[in-house]
């Protein structure tokens, strides 16, 4: 029965090279991330696909390609198969466009064009997916909690504190910052996000700013849905990027590099609960004062990180 089973993965690495808001372990994150998934979970390489922005690179991870890839992943999709997106680059938080949400911010991701994809447009992802399929989302950007619209938090916010005693950039490019540099493209003096978004990207924008006064009522959670969202930290914290002399040679995202740790450490199937308090101890040993979280469906909390098969 296990032969019907794909195992599909869009894996996205942006180090916005030659900008002021570089990285420089992202793209190893998401190689390093290929490797494990063909050698441990049995991906088939060419239902892998890899997005980088290294220079060179044929298909570069804007938003429009990025989404091309997921949604061309999501219409692939049967029941039971496993669906995978690993995410390393910048996360920022943007104002809700709710009038009774005013004061309450949502989370984004930032492609290399800066064309955000939201946890709107993950939201309508996941609930796309035909039953029986699951979609896991690990991804490794600031203030990633909450990254699947509405969907339920299993481990949630810390309220430890840790010091933080390692030097490292956050994965973080600010609101304003983001608005400025979409202001520069427009040439619009607007604080709008929307505008700016649907002015240079169109119908390549994200639904969240497409369809703002539907997005409520056609984007609802389902009852039980099949997403599962590994957040490099919570909603309101940074997640750190290692470059090559901070990280003892190479560089690297400090929750992609503490999965594949827990990975390495952890031979047998693990459950998605345990990989991110797994993933906690370890970012928490190495001083790094970000908290992992995991939101999804009871179900899936004790579901096998990706299906891995039982050892024979």
């Amino acid at each position: 029965m296990d032969k019907g089973k794909k195992k599909l993965a869009v894996l996205v690495g942006c180090n916005y090279p030659n900008t002021k808001h570089e990285l420089h372990g992202c793209i190893n994150d998401v190689v390093a991330m290929r490797e494990v998934l063909v050698e441990r979970f049995g991906f088939d390489p060419s239902h892998v696909k890899l997005l980088t922005d290294a220079p060179g690179s044929l298909v570069m991870p804007t938003g429009a390609n990025m989404k091309a890839a997921l949604n061309e992943m999501v219409n692939k999709a049967e029941a039971g198969d496993v669906l995978f997106f690993h995410y390393s680059g910048h996360g920022t938080r943007i104002p809700s466009l709710k009038p009774v949400n005013h004061f309450r911010q949502d989370e984004a991701i930032v492609p290399c064009d800066f064309n955000l994809i939201t946890d709107v447009d993950f939201r309508q992802l996941v609930n796309r997916l035909p039953k029986g399929a699951t979609f896991t989302i690990l991804s490794d950007s600031c203030h990633s909690g909450g990254l699947i619209d509405k969907e339920k938090e299993q481990i949630g916010p810390s309220t430890i504190k840790n010091t933080t005693s390692v030097s490292y950039r956050v994965k973080t490019i600010p609101f304003q910052s983001v608005l400025q540099h979409l202001s520069s493209l427009t040439s619009i003096n607007t604080s709008d996000i929307s505008t700016h978004l649907l002015e240079f990207f169109g119908a390549d924008a994200s639904l969240k700013f497409r369809l703002p006064q539907l997005e409520s009522d056609l984007l609802e959670s389902l009852k039980t849905d099949e997403g599962i969202l590994l957040s490099g930290c919570q909603a309101d914290e940074t997640s750190a990027d290692m470059n090559a002399i901070e990280g003892g040679g190479k560089a690297y995202g400090a929750f992609s590099n503490a999965v594949h740790m827990v990975l390495n450490e952890n031979p047998g199937a693990l459950s998605n609960r345990k990989v991110v308090l797994m993933a906690r101890k370890v970012l928490e040993a190495q001083g790094f004062d970000q908290h992992p979280c995991l939101y999804c469906s009871d179900g899936n909390s004790d579901a096998t990180f990706l299906l891995q098969p039982e050892a024979k």
